[in-house]
């Protein structure tokens, strides 16, 4: 497709950097989990380099400051793609590194004894505020019919019956 403007064309990309995020054409996500990985693998380098120096408050603290807060940042967006396991893959190294645990070693036991939300948790808890936060922009089933039923004021939920959408990238449960 070509665009022109003021005689000048406009040329088409595949994927752009928009507010700290990195979008492609097709929205998988691909691109801004590679440029993710990217900043949080040299976050764990340091981690592993400083562990003998620090105690367990000040990696908590580091944690957050340097790799949860990277790791959090539009996780609405990207973090229900099925790429996003590479990052929860690099947040269980951390924490194993954080305890001292081997890289075999489970981290269920670990992300709860640091109390500290694994990748799919914040998400849910990310999207979760979100949609309290903006209860307006969303209607409730009031809306949609008039019946007096226990679930009148919940959010209104579109029927969907494509499978594109229900299968493909667009849905996906860890």
């Amino acid at each position: 497709m070509n665009i022109d403007y003021d005689n000048k064309s406009i040329s088409e990309i595949t994927c752009t950097r928009f507010l700290g995020l990195t979008v492609n054409c097709t929205l998988t996500w691909t691109n801004h989990i590679d440029v993710l990985t990217k900043k949080l693998s040299s976050t764990c380098f340091l981690i592993q380099n400083i562990k003998s120096y620090l105690s367990l408050s000040a990696f908590k603290m580091i944690y957050h400051s340097l790799f949860h807060s990277v790791m959090s940042y539009g996780i609405i967006f990207w973090g229900n793609s099925p790429h996003s396991l590479v990052i929860f893959k690099m947040q269980k190294r951390v924490i194993r590194v954080l305890m001292g645990s081997g890289y075999r070693d489970p981290c269920r036991g670990l992300f709860k004894e640091l109390k500290i939300l694994t990748l799919a948790s914040q998400y849910i808890f990310s999207l979760s505020l979100f949609v309290v936060l903006n209860k307006g922009y969303f209607a409730s089933n009031s809306v949609f019919h008039n019946f007096n039923s226990r679930h009148r004021n919940d959010l209104h939920l579109p029927q969907v019956s494509l499978t594109m959408y229900q299968k493909g990238v667009f849905f996906h449960w860890y």
